[in-house]
């Protein structure tokens, strides 16, 4: 098998069945460059409407996340609000429903979770998670399982798996 590049790449690429979520991403407290410009390629990868960097989370023009990021810094529409809660907040009145990625006592597993047209997806810092005022203004608390002996998966990588499930669930799930 060849590998596709170039125009033969975007050929195939355009007759991929694009999905009609409207998705967001909140990066509470990511504070490892790498996990945001990784959020930044994951963000442009799946078509995110925007991405909310808030706390203490790595922004552009930091050089670490740019060189991850490979542009799609540029590309990605992306804005700074200081509390997550206000964000999420801010998108419930423009009819968002808002996800957050924990692991907490209710949270369901990413697949059972019934996933609306306009969500939002929020992932928090690399240690603490999640915080619990967000958690308190959230939807919807899901968390992917661990098969393994690791609690929990680098945030990145749990975004980029749930994103792309939200994004090909259906209504019925």
């Amino acid at each position: 098998m060849k590998q596709l590049r170039g125009k033969p790449l975007k050929d195939f690429l355009k007759q991929v069945k694009h999905h009609e979520k409207e998705l967001i991403f909140i990066l509470q407290d990511v504070q490892d460059p790498i996990n945001v410009g990784s959020a930044f390629r994951i963000a442009d990868a799946c078509r995110v409407q925007e991405l909310i960097l808030t706390g203490i989370s790595a922004q552009p023009p930091h050089p670490l996340l740019r060189k991850v990021a490979r542009g799609k810094q540029r590309r990605v529409q992306w804005r700074y609000m200081e509390n997550a809660s206000d964000a999420i907040l801010s998108l419930k009145e423009e009819g968002y429903t808002s996800c957050a990625l924990e692991l907490t006592a209710e949270s369901i597993p990413y697949y059972e979770a019934e996933y609306p047209d306009k969500i939002c997806l929020v992932v928090g810092h690399e240690d603490h998670g999640v915080t619990k005022r967000t958690l308190s203004v959230c939807d919807t608390v899901i968390f992917l399982p661990m098969y393994g002996k690791g609690a929990s998966m680098n945030v990145h990588v749990s975004l980029g798996i749930a994103a792309y499930h939200i994004l090909h669930a259906s209504k019925e799930n």
